[in-house]
């Protein structure tokens, strides 16, 4: 049984809904090295966990994440060379494979500040359901790093496109969730202490759906960012024709003929 040790984890195995809590409210849920290394694991794992049909991960208290903390983080990785160096960042990068990989879908429920590591984090989430306090910032140039950390260049971009990408990541700045939900940044905003509970509910719904077909999807959307036109649609011909084989596809044929709710796998 899944059980981390840095956050909190719950698990209904009714609905197929898992939620992780990043838990360090006093530090404005700052990760720590080994809040990083059990998180990128956790998503590794809850990828082929049984009864696990959609992640939620929010954080605890008046923030969703504050990004590295800077008692624990930052001050040591001054103690480290260049190898140190990488072996960190290479880190922090397989958590977003491990959020991007992972065969469920993944729905960040954002409160309070999501800033430098944790906006990231939210980014890599297949969806990002926010609280009206949720603002958001990629700090990272503000601090004398780049912009380009844990993915968010290659990924903002295909979110909020090129020039909205650029003056984030260029710029450092906090944008309220209601200009981050105007731009596509986040896909909803609902009222303060409501982000969880919206979010769960969105996961349950997905939950409901086809979890084969919804994994497909997922993975077609990482993997043709790369392709050309002609290569994805090939792709997405193949792909269709497989899934028309599917379980999935002849019960929702059969629950429409039969007007009854369908039971996917």
């Amino acid at each position: 049984m899944f059980a981390p040790e840095s956050f909190r984890y719950r698990h209904d195995s009714d609905t197929g809904v898992a939620v992780l809590t990043l838990d360090r409210p006093d530090r404005l849920n700052a990760l720590t090295f080994e809040v990083y290394d059990e998180l990128r694991r956790a998503f590794y794992a809850l990828s082929e966990e049984d009864g696990v049909r959609v992640i939620v991960i929010t954080g605890a208290g008046r923030a969703f994440c504050s990004g590295g903390d800077v008692e624990d983080i930052i001050g040591a990785l001054f103690e480290r060379d260049f190898r140190g160096l990488l072996d960190f960042t290479r880190m922090t990068c397989d958590l977003v494979r491990a959020i991007r990989m992972c065969k469920r879908p993944v729905i960040g429920a954002l409160n309070g500040t999501v800033a430098g590591a944790g906006a990231v984090i939210a980014t890599a989430c297949d969806l990002r359901v926010a609280a009206e306090s949720a603002k958001i910032a990629y700090l990272f140039t503000r601090v004398g790093l780049s912009g380009a950390d844990m993915g968010a260049a290659w990924m903002l971009p295909r979110i909020v496109g090129t020039a909205r990408a650029s003056e984030l990541l260029m710029t450092g700045d906090f944008i309220s969730a209601q200009e981050a939900e105007r731009i596509g940044l986040y896909n909803r905003v609902v009222e303060d202490g409501q982000a969880l509970p919206a979010a769960v509910e969105l996961a349950e719904k997905l939950a409901r759906g086809p979890s084969f077909a919804i994994e497909i999807t997922k993975d077609a959307l990482n993997r043709e960012a790369a392709m050309d036109l002609p290569s994805a649609l090939e792709a997405e011909a193949q792909i269709q024709a497989a899934l028309m084989m599917h379980p999935d596809f002849k019960e929702s044929y059969e629950a429409f003929v039969g007007k009854r709710e369908a039971r996917f796998l």
